[in-house]
């Protein structure tokens, strides 16, 4: 699978993780230099608090367009070490 926005490949893996129809890639599979951290949080009642980023591609920004859960609760722990992505940003094979 793939993750791509503004025409740049954010992530790349073969090792997906499928939860509530988002693709998680392995943290070690995202490019970093795309990534800019974000004092964004959000609460899910069973996967926990997530934490995000946001996407800078060749000076464009999606703010929050990554999100990831340090510590996600027992029932989404396949989850741990793995970052998804929305807003824009198409994921496909």
């Amino acid at each position: 699978m793939k993750a791509i926005w503004n025409g740049r490949v954010i992530a790349e893996s073969n090792d997906t993780v499928v939860v509530e129809g988002n693709h998680y890639f392995p943290a070690e599979s995202v490019k970093r230099e795309f990534l800019r951290e974000s004092s964004t949080h959000t609460t899910c009642p069973w996967k926990g608090v997530a934490s995000y980023y946001s996407l800078e591609v060749d000076g464009q920004i999606n703010k929050d367009a990554a999100w990831y859960y340090p510590e996600p609760k027992e029932a989404a722990k396949q989850i741990r070490g793995r970052i998804a992505f929305w807003k824009g940003v198409r994921v496909e094979p």
